[in-house]
């Protein structure tokens, strides 16, 4: 039978209700949640199998690329190959208490990724997240996978997913970079305002300072809304800046998907590390 939105165990239920229930965090919130980024190898994933995270995130294309009509794999693009199926890491991350968020680069591995899903949804009973950018963004240069069809295809297949929608971005050192603008915002809004799932929008941190009326006004639009704050390999940005979102949004709300040594800093900022 059809699981009720946010249920316990249900795909989903927030991260912070699902690892609170199993004692896997002390608080409602949502920097207590731990993240494993890029999984994208057989090495990765068995690492982060057996590591403290509570989230794994990877990224799903076919392989060979655009042209290619190969099996969905863990690669991120200009990649596209991989040691790694997307069938051999859910067989590594079923056997775990993790939550995953898988992220989808273009709509025609959504269709046969769905699949394997399905295979193995009675053993994932927590978070499933489920991401793509379907919005052209700030800075933003590559090409954004069509919304409609990446929501269909989901959101027919399992209707209780946690969907992670973005938008298309671009971080460059020299220059003054521009945030997300009411226009991006309100556009994700109206997107979003017919859909029952729980959404988190994944945000980039370097942009995130300069649009954080923005963003707080995005998901004050629904309690079903949350923030994923990540990072890009060389953006600049401070502690401060993560500070100043965790100061500015409901705490349960904003999850943190970042490197070191901001993450450290971060954690030894609010007085989560152990």
């Amino acid at each position: 039978g059809l699981v009720p939105l946010g249920a316990a165990g249900a795909w989903g239920e927030a991260a912070v209700e699902h690892f609170l229930r199993c004692g896997r965090l002390a608080r409602r919130d949502g920097a207590g949640i731990l993240w494993w980024h890029a999984a994208n190898s057989r090495r990765r994933a068995r690492e982060a199998a057996t590591s403290e995270v509570h989230m794994i995130e990877a990224d799903v294309l076919l392989r060979g690329g655009k042209e290619g009509n190969g099996d969905p794999i863990m690669a991120h693009p200009p990649e596209t190959d991989s040691d790694i199926t997307l069938q051999e890491w859910l067989n590594v991350i079923v056997n775990t208490d993790k939550g995953i968020k898988l992220d989808f680069k273009s709509l025609d591995a959504v269709q046969p990724s769905l699949e394997l899903l399905e295979c193995v949804k009675p053993h994932l009973r927590r978070p499933v997240w489920l991401n793509a950018d379907i919005l052209p963004g700030p800075n933003g240069s590559s090409t954004a996978v069509d919304a409609k069809g990446f929501l269909d295809t989901v959101t027919s297949v399992f209707p209780d997913v946690t969907l992670s929608l973005g938008w298309t971005t671009g971080w460059h050192p020299d220059e003054q970079n521009k945030g997300y603008d009411w226009m991006m915002v309100k556009e994700m809004a109206q997107i979003c305002s017919t859909l029952s799932q729980p959404v988190t929008f994944p945000v980039r941190a370097a942009l995130v300072r300069q649009s954080m009326s923005e963003l707080c006004w995005l998901i004050q639009q629904s309690d079903r809304y949350s923030l994923t704050i990540w990072t890009g390999k060389q953006d600049v940005y401070s502690v401060e800046d993560l500070l100043y979102i965790r100061k500015n949004c409901d705490k349960s709300r904003v999850y943190y998907d970042i490197l070191e040594p901001q993450n450290s800093e971060f954690k030894k900022a609010i007085g989560t590390e152990c």
